[in-house]
């Protein structure tokens, strides 16, 4: 006998990215208009989300050789999340977008921010060395709240930092 699936209170009409079988060609490079957000079932709750791309590739504006890394983003929602098929298809808007690994890293940090508008988020491009160095960008933001949330919000950002995981770059 088969089983029908139970389904959650998770609004995802708006949807597009997600579920269509199709990998758009994103025109004219990384865009926040890739990005697609779900509302927060939980804004009440302070949690974080980790989401890392460990496939990310870009281009060097100078020399046009491809650069290589992990990019990581950690958030604590507020009122939005970031639909995780439109991040991959963002991710892949920079793989013939020529930019310093510094603006990519705080480029996302700014168009995720844009769209979420997150109590916290912290971006983190971990790139593969090359030429012998190895280059990471740290880019945070943390959304002015009003308190107690607002030390809510630190502690488990100062807890995330502190505690050791293995997974996490």
């Amino acid at each position: 006998m088969s089983q029908q699936p139970t389904h959650s209170q998770d609004q995802t009409a708006h949807l597009h990215a997600l579920g269509t079988g199709k990998l758009p060609t994103p025109q004219g490079g990384p865009s926040v208009s890739l990005l697609e957000a779900f509302p927060n079932r939980f804004p009440h709750r302070p949690y974080v989300i980790s989401i890392s791309f460990p496939e990310f590739t870009s281009l060097c504006p100078v020399t046009g050789q491809p650069d290589m890394g992990t990019i990581s983003v950690e958030y604590i929602p507020d009122e939005l999340c970031v639909e995780s098929k439109s991040f991959k298809l963002y991710m892949f808007a920079f793989r013939n977008h020529q930019s310093f690994m510094e603006t990519i890293t705080n480029t996302v940090l700014d168009d995720l921010n844009s769209l979420l508008a997150p109590c916290w988020i912290r971006v983190k491009g971990l790139f593969a060395p090359r030429g012998a160095t190895r280059i990471h960008v740290f880019a945070e933001h943390f959304k002015q709240l009003p308190e107690p949330r607002a030390a809510s919000v630190r502690e488990l950002v100062r807890d995330w930092k502190t505690e050791p995981d293995p997974h996490r770059p």
